[in-house]
């Protein structure tokens, strides 16, 4: 093979080479990238303290991200952060549940359990909020916000919202909160 030969191969690759790259570069690649940052909603903590940390809406737990100083956040009835980095079982549908609690509610509640009934949530007058599991969370946030929002309804000590169409509730233990 002499010199000639050589080149010409040589040529032929480099040629390929930029076409290829003229390829991927103009109809391949992307027009650009662009950087998103996603900073999880956290919902709950673990722990007390200095030792707690944050739970995301999706049961993720947090170390990285500050407790947030305004407004403590409901903690999960947990003895100690779950090995894995995600909570699971019934400690996810308490994350679940809390991840629904709307905005008019977030500073009375105080906390979550999973109780005999399933999810339960204190709220920081005492009253237990029964919501059973996490489905149709949103729902019996709003039959519980109902509840508590009526003024024939004085005193608690517990609202079921197992079946959020038909809500139960009884006892006179806990005064209502106040109104938002």
């Amino acid at each position: 093979m002499g010199a000639l030969s050589r080149n010409r191969i040589l040529t032929l690759l480099a040629a390929v080479l930029v076409v290829a790259v003229g390829i991927y570069w103009f109809v391949i690649r992307t027009d650009s990238a662009d950087p998103h940052v996603s900073v999880p909603q956290l919902v709950a903590t673990i722990g007390e303290g200095d030792e707690a940390v944050g739970v995301s809406s999706g049961g993720a737990v947090v170390r990285w991200l500050p407790l947030p100083e305004e407004r403590p956040l409901p903690q999960l009835s947990l003895d100690e952060v779950p090995k894995g980095g995600r909570v699971r079982g019934p400690a996810l549908e308490q994350v679940q549940v809390l991840a629904a609690v709307p905005d008019q509610l977030e500073s009375y509640v105080s906390g979550s359990y999973y109780g005999e009934s399933g999810v339960d949530v204190e709220l920081t007058t005492g009253i237990e909020l029964r919501f059973g599991d996490a489905s149709q969370a949103q729902r019996k946030w709003r039959a519980a916000a109902a509840i508590l929002a009526d003024p024939s309804v004085t005193a608690l000590n517990y609202v079921d919202l197992a079946s959020p169409a038909r809500p139960s509730y009884d006892g006179e233990e806990y005064e209502l909160p106040p109104p938002p």
